[in-house]
C-alpha cells in the first residue's frame, strides 16, 4: 500500500462576503468610537464652566487653584481674566496690596496648565487687566450687566448663588431667564 499524499485540503474555507466583513468592521469600529467618547468626555455637574476631566492633571490643577486662591477670597473661573494677568499673577509675590508667598513647583505649574488651559489670550489692543472691570473677557461674559463700582469679587455672588462653592453656571432667577 502506498502512502500518497492526499492533495485535499484538512481545513475547507469557505469564501465570506465582502459585505459582511465589511458590515463587521463598521459595527467594531462604532463600538470602539463610542467607548472612546465615554472615555473621554467628562461627566458634567450642574453649573460647571470649565469641563475638566476627573482623575487628571488639570483636575488636579483646578483644586490646587482653589485651594490656593479660595482660601482667601472668592475664586474667579480662569475665563474671565486673560492668560497674560493669570501668569503675572502666579509670579508676583505682592497680590493686590497684601504680600503672598507665590505659589512653587510643581504646584504652580499644575495650576498654570489649568489657567492657561481655560482662560482667553489678550487682544492685540488690550492692556493687561488685573481688575475684572478692566478685562475684556469679564465683560464679554456679562453684556447686559450694570455693576456698581468697584467690582469686587464678593459681587459674583449676587448674580451666582454658587460661586462660593465655584459654581458659576447657575444664576438667581431674575437672571436665569433674561435675553
Amino acid at each position: 500500500m502506498s502512502s500518497k499524499p492526499s492533495s485535499r485540503p484538512i481545513f475547507k474555507f469557505r469564501r465570506r462576503s465582502p459585505a459582511l466583513l465589511l458590515l463587521l468592521l463598521l459595527f467594531w469600529s462604532l463600538m470602539i468610537s463610542i467607548g472612546l467618547a465615554r472615555a473621554i468626555e467628562p461627566p458634567q455637574r450642574p453649573g460647571a464652566i470649565d469641563p475638566v476631566p476627573p482623575q487628571s492633571q488639570l483636575a488636579l490643577g483646578r483644586d490646587l487653584y482653589l485651594e490656593a486662591c479660595a482660601e482667601c477670597h472668592l475664586a474667579v473661573p480662569p475665563g474671565v481674566l486673560p492668560t497674560q494677568t493669570w501668569k503675572t499673577l502666579l509670579e508676583d509675590s505682592n497680590h493686590y496690596g497684601q504680600q503672598i508667598t507665590p505659589l512653587v513647583d510643581p504646584t504652580r505649574l499644575l495650576v498654570w496648565k489649568y489657567l492657561n488651559l481655560y482662560s482667553r489670550p489678550l487682544s492685540a489692543d488690550e492692556p493687561v487687566p488685573y481688575r475684572l472691570a478692566e478685562s475684556q473677557p469679564f465683560r464679554a461674559l456679562h453684556p447686559r450687566v450694570e455693576f456698581a463700582s468697584p467690582v469686587t469679587l464678593n459681587s459674583c455672588a449676587t448674580c451666582h448663588p454658587g460661586a462660593k462653592t465655584y459654581n458659576f453656571g447657575t444664576l438667581t432667577p431674575e437672571w436665569e431667564n433674561a435675553e
